[in-house]
C-alpha cells in the first residue's frame, strides 16, 4: 500500500451482515463524496466477518478472481480498489475477513493477508490506540459522527468528528483528539480494559 493507506484493522470482533454492509461504506458522509478520490480512505481497511457473510458475498456475483484462500469482488469501489475476502487458518481455525485492496498495487492482496495473519496471532489480546479510534468510528451511528466543517479552524476541516457526552453536556470533538477517558467511555465494556499495544 502507499504511505497514505496503511493496512489497518477498523473493527474489533466479528461483524454481522448488517455491520458488514455499514463498514463497506463507513466514509459515506465525507465532504465532497462524489468529487474526491476516496481511494486512500478505503485502501488497507480490513475487518473480520463470519462464514455466512463470506459465503454470501461469494455467491452475489462471479468473483473477479480466486486464489486459494481469497477472492476479489468484480465490482470496484473506486477505479482500482475492490473488496477482497479471505478464509484464513489462524491458530488452527478458519476465520473470515474482508479488506479493501488497491489492485493497481501489485501484491496488495497478499500483503493484506499477511498483515491480517500477523495481527490476529498477537500472543496477547490487545488493541493499538489507532484501532481504538477506528473501532469507535466504525461503531458510532451516522447521527453521532461526521466531519469538521466551516465552524472549525481551517487545519481541522474535513477531519472526523464524534459526539462526546460528559459533565452534563454533549460536545463535538475531533476523533483523533479524544482523551483516554473519552475513548474508554465510547468502547464496548469488553474492550475497555484491553491493554494498549504500540503499533509496530
Amino acid at each position: 500500500m502507499n504511505p497514505t493507506s496503511p493496512i489497518r484493522k477498523i473493527y474489533q470482533g466479528i461483524a454481522d451482515r448488517r455491520q458488514m454492509f455499514r463498514l463497506f461504506d463507513r466514509h459515506a458522509q465525507r465532504p465532497d463524496r462524489f468529487e474526491d478520490d476516496a481511494g486512500p480512505l478505503y485502501a488497507g481497511e480490513w475487518f473480520e466477518i463470519g462464514r455466512a457473510e463470506h459465503d454470501h458475498m461469494l455467491e452475489i456475483l462471479p468473483p473477479l478472481w480466486m486464489r486459494g484462500d481469497m477472492f476479489a469482488m468484480r465490482e470496484f469501489l473506486t477505479d482500482s480498489i475492490t473488496s477482497v475476502f479471505f478464509a484464513l487458518t489462524i491458530n488452527g481455525r478458519i476465520r473470515y475477513f474482508h479488506g479493501y485492496c488497491d489492485l493497481f498495487d501489485r501484491g496488495s492482496p497478499e500483503r493484506m493477508r499477511d498483515a491480517i495473519v500477523e495481527r490476529e496471532t498477537w500472543p496477547v489480546k490487545a488493541m493499538t490506540h489507532e484501532e481504538c479510534l477506528e473501532h469507535i468510528w466504525s461503531s458510532t451511528h451516522d447521527d453521532y459522527r461526521g466531519y469538521a466543517g466551516e465552524r472549525w479552524l481551517p487545519e481541522h476541516r474535513g477531519k472526523r468528528t464524534v459526539l462526546v457526552y460528559g459533565r452534563g453536556r454533549t460536545e463535538l470533538k475531533l476523533l483523533d483528539r479524544l482523551s483516554d477517558e473519552e475513548i474508554a467511555a465510547k468502547l464496548p465494556v469488553h474492550l475497555r480494559h484491553l491493554p494498549l499495544k504500540t503499533a509496530a
